[in-house]
């Protein structure tokens, strides 16, 4: 098993605010140079899936092992003798909106899909957070209504 972990904390956005760039898959590419295509089918929920094309690769089905409405939500990519799982956190602190992703690649063949394919992910998780946080901030909040 091989396992990366990103946080940052900002003040720029709201919890709602980001859920809702997050949960709208189909426009991941909008705002996420790693992503060229990226389309939900079904509703963004747990044991839904998504297709996704990263810049370069392949189109791939993700699966949503996970959904905790504005807090939380786990994928799953299945690889050859491999899953790769992102787990991403939005909490609410006294500091502002901490966000954690956290990557985790298992299986007999991780070593290998980790220098395919997670390396990369792992590398631009500041810059994918850091956009994140910039197309959430075009999002109206409602927070403070």
């Amino acid at each position: 098993m091989i396992q990366k972990t990103f946080t940052i904390t900002t003040n720029e956005v709201s919890q709602e605010q980001i859920w809702k760039v997050i949960s709208n898959v189909n426009q991941w590419s909008t705002w996420d140079r790693g992503v060229e295509f990226a389309e939900l089918q079904g509703k963004f929920e747990s044991n839904a899936s998504f297709l996704l094309r990263p810049k370069g690769g392949p189109k791939i089905k993700i699966q949503l092992v996970e959904v905790k409405d504005k807090t939380y939500f786990k994928d799953m990519t299945s690889f050859p003798l491999a899953k790769m799982y992102g787990e991403h956190w939005y909490e609410a602190t006294a500091q502002g909106l901490k966000i954690t992703v956290r990557m985790t690649i298992t299986g007999v063949l991780s070593a290998l899909w980790y220098q395919i394919v997670m390396k990369d992910i792992v590398a631009g998780l500041e810059e994918d957070q850091k956009a994140l946080i910039g197309a959430a901030k075009k999002i109206e909040s409602h927070a403070n209504v």
